[in-house]
């Protein structure tokens, strides 16, 4: 069997500071993975202020050349918004493709999304990141030798266009989903899973419904909204697993991302899953909490779930900040604590019946 070949990529990772800059490039590295790509190297650097041209100055420009050149990358990351003319300019003078963290996230979302919904709202953020990069994307497909009707091919009008006809088809699709999850949702109470990608919400799924729901270490692994019934002792309900959260979520994908969360908003039980031995999960936690709030989420209906407890020590689980949320402590894979989970979503569900 003939072993695949993966593309090997340099990541430049400029900060205007390094706030967050450790787990900004520990992510960029996971998004790196996921999307199946082999790391050279990493390289993060502070810049003094954004360079119009090619954001960092051309100095490191030119490092950044000469080390892609010695170890061989075919491709470079930024993990930075770059503009089209950054784009094009870091792109001739590096003289390999490059590319921004949006667009590898966009990569991502466009290899994993199943559903029809979510096909659609990917193409539709590809399009509207595309109209201002259409020069610099063109460039990248020519250096890949794509031949056809490539995105940087298409005219704006044209793009637009499509735009405009994927905005349609997807509020159609929004319309019919709604009415489709008011009518499960009077039939059935719901529990909606909701975290950061990679937090362990596939493999806590699996352990709850014995679905062989895909789960995996990748960043989504899964992008479409999974939901399944489940039937335990005496209940039931549908548990629903949402797209993760990963930060600086691309504009372009906020809405395809905000619309997946919305179906937090009919769920009796929310259970908020992390990751116990990231070591950003406070940070983490805080995002989510800013999202279920911007939702009205009561946190009397909210479960936190401390997830992978096997891969901190005793003292590190005594540790563990506390919240205003009644809190389970497992370890989804090997399946511990998960009948004390089910108990107090039971539990949760009984006291919220109406």
């Amino acid at each position: 069997m003939t072993e695949t070949k993966l593309k090997k990529v340099y990541l430049a990772c400029p900060y205007l500071n390094l706030d967050n800059a450790e787990y900004r490039t520990k992510e960029l590295e996971l998004l790196t993975f996921s999307a199946m790509y082999e790391i050279v190297k990493t390289n993060l650097f502070v810049v003094k202020e954004i360079n119009a041209s090619t954001y960092m100055g051309i100095g490191k420009v030119e490092q950044i050349r000469d080390e892609v050149r010695e170890l061989g990358a075919e491709m470079v990351i930024f993990d930075c918004p770059l503009t089209g003319s950054q784009l094009r300019n870091l792109s001739e003078l590096i003289d390999v493709e490059c590319i921004d963290r949006t667009m590898l996230i966009l990569e991502i979302f466009s290899s994993r999304a199943k559903s029809g919904e979510g096909k659609l709202q990917v193409e539709l953020a590809k399009l509207k990141y595309s109209l201002p990069r259409l020069t610099a994307i063109n460039m990248n497909n020519a250096r890949n030798n794509i031949s056809g009707e490539s995105l940087g091919e298409l005219n704006k009008r044209k793009i637009q266009e499509d735009i405009n006809r994927l905005e349609r088809e997807i509020k159609e699709i929004n319309k019919h989903r709604q009415t489709t999850r008011k009518q499960r949702l009077s039939r059935m109470q719901s529990v909606a899973l909701v975290g950061y990608t990679n937090s362990g919400k596939s493999t806590l799924m699996n352990a709850i419904t014995k679905a062989g729901t895909y789960a995996d270490d990748r960043l989504f692994a899964t992008l479409d909204v999974l939901t399944k019934k489940v039937w335990d002792d005496g209940v039931e309900y549908v548990l629903i697993d949402t797209v993760g959260f990963v930060s600086d979520l691309p504009h372009e994908l906020v809405y395809a991302f905000s619309s997946t969360l919305e179906e937090t908003l009919d769920a009796n039980v929310i259970v908020m899953v992390v990751d116990a031995s990231d070591p950003h999960k406070y940070d983490q936690i805080s995002v989510v909490e800013k999202e279920l709030n911007r939702l009205s989420i009561d946190p009397n209906h909210v479960i936190l779930v401390y997830n992978k407890v096997d891969k901190i020590s005793s003292a590190e689980l005594q540790e563990l900040k506390s919240y205003p949320y009644d809190t389970c402590y497992i370890e989804a894979k090997g399946g511990k604590n998960i009948i004390q989970l089910k108990q107090m979503i039971k539990q949760k569900l009984d006291s919220f019946k109406y």
